[in-house]
């Protein structure tokens, strides 16, 4: 049941562009703001706590679903139940979709919507080097995939295993994790006067996020070097780190950054432009991601198939 919800799951997220914007629930982000001002005045309790409350409190809705539903959670509901959530848990954004707008801005050589589709993939400040940005995108695919997709993959077929109806809440609870996470570093860079209170919130979830993300992170890179140049992406898999003092978090993005890269495997061409060169290694990161998600989908049936996951 389970490889059928997250097959179907999958489908729909492909198909259904047309209704993205229903799962970018920015109505969410009202309420993780309430609970960052609520947090900012309990000063003396740890950010840790504050900020799985909120987690906690997000996440509530689906807990209380699932458990009214109890044993009939089963079947036909369980299906229609799991399939709603996955939809809502995938993303916010899709990957493909966003790739496919920067390679046409790439083309068009409108810098313009190239800054704008360059900084919706790596949420973070457009580098003004041209090579430097191809970089970063080839990175970010990899690391966005992990953080969209295959992490919501892992909790749900997991927590489905052991406890058959928590994976759909395990899926969302990560969601409205990562989505905390993200409203932080927005405030955060939008609002630098909101100095160590809004910071400490910010690391906590940050750690938090880290701490879901390590195991997923490390099976996505591990499935990068099956899905791409396994030598380069085993090496760079094993290679040590670099930033000592980098988070939880710091260190999965990182990893996967490093190995999606050394799997691509990409060589320069002389014959081709920077705009050119850019298209080619986003669409070949987006390929090396569709790979890996075939090969997740084949070991979950397999699973399935010997009755590790029900």
């Amino acid at each position: 049941m389970h490889l059928i919800a997250l097959l179907i799951g999958l489908i729909i997220e492909r198909l259904a562009t047309r209704f993205f914007h229903w799962r970018r629930m920015y109505w969410l982000d009202r309420i993780i703001d309430v609970g960052f001002r609520r947090a900012g005045q309990l000063v003396s309790w740890p950010a840790t706590i504050l900020v799985m409350i909120i987690i906690i409190l997000l996440a509530l809705p689906i807990f209380i679903i699932v458990y009214s539903l109890g044993d009939t959670l089963r079947g036909f509901t369980y299906l229609i139940l799991s399939v709603i959530i996955l939809f809502f848990s995938i993303g916010p954004k899709d990957i493909g979709e966003e790739v496919d707008e920067y390679c046409k801005a790439l083309k068009t050589e409108d810098e313009k919507q190239i800054k704008i589709a360059v900084k919706a993939i790596i949420e973070d400040e457009v580098p003004t080097d041209s090579h430097e940005r191809i970089v970063r995108v080839e990175e970010a695919i990899c690391v966005q995939a992990n953080n969209r997709l295959f992490t919501v993959v892992f909790w749900f077929v997991f927590m489905g295993a052991f406890a058959g109806s928590i994976g759909p809440l395990a899926a969302w609870t990560y969601r409205v994790t990562d989505l905390v996470r993200r409203r932080a570093v927005i405030i955060m860079a939008l609002e630098e006067e909101s100095g160590g209170d809004m910071a400490r919130i910010r690391n906590a979830v940050e750690f938090l996020h880290g701490l879901i993300v390590w195991v997923p992170a490390r099976l996505t890179a591990l499935g990068y070097a099956t899905a791409g140049h396994a030598d380069n992406a085993i090496a760079a898999f094993r290679a040590p780190m670099e930033d000592r003092n980098a988070t939880i978090s710091e260190h999965s993005e990182h990893l996967l950054a490093r190995v999606g890269i050394a799997a691509l495997s990409l060589q320069d061409n002389s014959n081709e432009s920077i705009n050119e060169r850019g298209i080619r290694g986003a669409m070949a990161a987006n390929k090396l991601v569709f790979r890996l998600l075939f090969i997740w989908a084949v070991i979950i049936a397999m699973l399935t198939l010997y009755g590790f996951t029900r």
